[in-house]
């Protein structure tokens, strides 16, 4: 069972959204989450697409949810038969409502983190928990990802041949990445680009731009 932290057991939980998992054993459900500036959660149709990437790997895996909100990512795994997924963002709200939905849904394998996903990424963890995929949506335009991907692929985070999933503008480029990070789908849904890449353990030089 999911156990909130004090830091963010208390705090006000105005109603925002609604957002309906749509596949697994919790498929059909529909959850609550928090009004906050900035907190999007994913299009059904990019959650359908993207679950489809992942089907093959996503039994057993162990995600990594960060800037969370909603927490649609990371309970649409768990859902599809994640073996567990640490949810991490900076409002208080918003991980106090993903802690509630893990509790009502029985999800064993959960984890909820109060904190700035950046700051998080700094420390090592240990032992290493190897993340097999890792879901990075930050909000659009303030040049989070280059530095979030940079801690992800030197801190240890991933496992050899982990997934990343990143959302962007449309319009934004993609920053340098590490270089043994391959591209492995791409796809556009009106103003949000979304795209998934593959960690190859052991192809790490200097970082390099893609696409």
């Amino acid at each position: 069972m999911v156990k909130p932290s004090k830091s963010y057991a208390r705090a006000p939980l105005g109603e925002g959204g609604e957002l309906r998992i749509i596949g697994g054993s919790w498929r059909g459900r529909k959850l609550r989450f928090p009004a906050l500036p900035g907190l999007r959660p994913s299009p059904d149709r990019v959650r359908e697409t993207l679950f489809n990437w992942l089907a093959p790997v996503l039994p057993g895996a162990s995600c990594l949810d960060l800037f969370a909100g909603s927490g649609a990512l990371g309970l649409e795994a768990l859902s599809r038969g994640a073996a567990g997924c640490c949810f991490v963002d900076s409002a208080g709200s918003a991980c106090a409502r993903i802690g509630e939905h893990l509790q009502r849904l029985g999800a064993t394998g959960g984890r909820v983190v109060n904190a700035d996903s950046l700051r998080w990424l700094q420390a090592r963890p240990e032992p290493a928990p190897g993340f097999d995929v890792v879901f990075l949506d930050p909000p659009f335009g303030q040049g989070l990802l280059e530095q979030c991907c940079t801690q992800l692929e030197q801190n240890g985070w991933l496992a050899d041949e982990a997934l990343i999933y990143m959302e962007s503008g449309g319009a934004e480029p993609l920053p340098p990445l590490p270089s043994n990070w391959r591209l492995h789908r791409d796809k556009r849904a009106g103003q949000v680009a979304y795209r998934l890449f593959r960690r190859e353990a052991g192809a790490l030089s200097a970082g390099r731009q893609i696409g």
